[in-house]
């Protein structure tokens, strides 16, 4: 095959250009930001699968759940306890979070749901992955089902040769993405675009190495596809790409925005943007996030930290992204590298400028390759979260969960211990470690004397960063007093800490018991 090596289209003059615009943007929107109001961090009660949940989408009402798993189980349940058989895909109430009776049997192949997307209208299912049968139907690896009754819609039987691991909708085209070579038994490498029936569109693209992501903008005459490819229609594209939705003819490249050694995960788009998720493969090579313009494809900021995202989703405003973030200094409210080697594996990010919001729910890096959350979808205004962890905010969860916008339901960390730092006449100086809330960065501290509030300071505080904080009282030379702390995000308190007794110096000199 002959390759044109096109030539860069984007000189060192342009890239300065690029910079400097992006310094400007963030110099001027940092502190609009902080304004971005993100979901809370407090996990709503969630179903449990026994594997890894790789997919999710929301329509009419129903959120529905694909992925390597043979059986769910409720909220708080213990693996084994109370499961259900769902193989390979289950629907869930959006709202209440419950099982539905909706349930097909995906197996044969890699026995694995990789895709789900629904139609423009929400009426139809289209679902992809590595399987051969829905119950007692053969298939090759894509389905689908009418939402309004769960039925297998039989009319959409596309035949795809390997794994899809994507999918698209516009009202006219289904665009599916992945490791096959040929649909409905003719050539198409990586992406094809099929009817609502099945039947295989003129659209056409040559893509070397398996496609991962697509997000269709038919309105900018585009479909922006991500995956781990270096060759598209002949010439040098790595890993992202915007293509022509009726022919696959190359509209738009990215050069520059991915080093060799990093891959596309996910895609997601708003209104007017679309946002990159990357992995780097090697210490130090891109992993993160990429806000870019639909209209004319640039790039709008490009984050620094390092952890591959799998995940990402936008809302409100806010992009949302599962990883296994750290070292993220370089990003506006970053963190540094932890010496306990800490992964952060959810991020809020602002849409506009990319700085780092104050919303901190963690999973762990769980099964199967550990990184994680695989997957987000936003229902309404709940965050869902899907992947291969076993823990949420230190408590078991496995493989799904799911976030609210409100009501904040979660108080900041234990109330700090007491200590004097300070004692002389007439005067005692306390002293605490700062708390750290998920979802809130300024907290209160109240500090009660003989069981009344005497003070109540704030600080901004984040995981990454407690600072010593003290607090000096006035009181009664040589008298004894019982200090007390609660922390407040402003809606939810702590208890208040064990007392601190005091005997407050007389003469000057350090005195104080506990």
């Amino acid at each position: 095959m002959h390759l044109r090596n096109r030539r860069t289209r984007i000189g060192t003059a342009a890239c300065t250009a690029v910079f400097l615009a992006i310094t400007s943007l963030l110099s001027t929107a940092a502190s609009a930001a902080d304004g971005e109001k993100t979901m809370t961090a407090d996990p709503l009660p969630t179903w449990q699968t026994d594997g890894i949940v790789w997919s999710l989408e929301y329509a009419h009402g129903v959120v529905y759940v694909g992925g390597t798993f043979s059986k769910v189980r409720p909220p708080g349940a213990k693996p084994g306890e109370k499961e259900v058989t769902r193989t390979n895909f289950a629907a869930f109430d959006a709202t209440t979070g419950e099982l539905l009776p909706c349930a097909h049997s995906f197996t044969g192949g890699e026995n694995t749901v990789r895709a789900l997307k629904a139609s423009r209208d929400g009426k139809v299912l289209y679902i992809g992955g590595s399987f051969g049968k829905v119950d007692d139907t053969d298939v090759y690896s894509t389905a689908a089902i009418n939402t309004a009754d769960c039925s297998l819609h039989k009319e959409f039987r596309p035949m795809a040769s390997a794994t899809v691991r994507a999918i698209e909708t516009t009202d006219s085209a289904v665009y599916l993405g992945g490791d096959f070579t040929l649909i409905n038994n003719q050539t198409r490498n990586s992406i094809a675009a099929v009817g609502p029936d099945g039947s295989l569109l003129p659209f056409k693209a040559d893509i070397d190495l398996p496609v991962r992501a697509i997000v269709a903008a038919p309105e900018h005459g585009k479909i922006v596809v991500g995956g781990d490819f270096v060759e598209v229609n002949e010439d040098l594209i790595h890993a992202l790409v915007a293509l022509h939705p009726t022919t696959g003819a190359t509209v738009a490249e990215y050069p520059l925005w991915l080093p060799a050694r990093s891959v596309v995960k996910a895609l997601a788009r708003d209104e007017n943007n679309f946002y990159v998720a990357a992995e780097g493969r090697g210490t130090g090579i891109f992993d993160g996030r990429i806000g870019g313009r639909l209209s004319d494809n640039a790039m709008l900021w490009k984050d620094r930290c390092w952890g591959a995202t799998q995940a990402v989703a936008v809302h409100k405003g806010v992009v949302y992204s599962g990883s296994h973030a750290h070292r993220c200094v370089d990003t506006p409210g970053g963190f540094p590298e932890h010496e306990g080697g800490n992964r952060q594996h959810f991020l809020a990010q602002s849409a506009r400028d990319m700085r780092i919001l104050h919303w901190f729910p963690d999973t762990n890096g769980g099964i199967g390759e550990g990184q994680g959350p695989r997957v987000l979808e936003v229902a309404g205004d709940t965050l869902w979260a899907g992947g291969e962890f076993t823990t949420v905010n230190e408590n078991p969860q496995q493989s799904l969960t799911r976030f609210a916008a409100a009501p904040d339901t979660g108080a900041p960390e234990p109330a700090p211990t007491l200590n004097v730092t300070e004692n002389r006449a007439g005067k005692v100086t306390l002293t605490w470690r700062a708390a750290w809330d998920r979802d809130d960065a300024e907290l209160t501290y109240q500090i009660y004397r003989d069981g009344d509030l005497v003070a109540s300071p704030k600080q901004r505080s984040a995981w990454w960063n407690r600072s010593d904080m003290t607090y000096t009282d006035s009181v009664a030379p040589g008298s004894r007093h019982s200090y007390r702390i609660a922390v407040t995000d402003g809606r939810n308190t702590t208890p208040r800490s064990e007392p601190l007794t005091v005997t407050a110096a007389a003469d000057g000199q350090p005195t104080g018991e506990r």
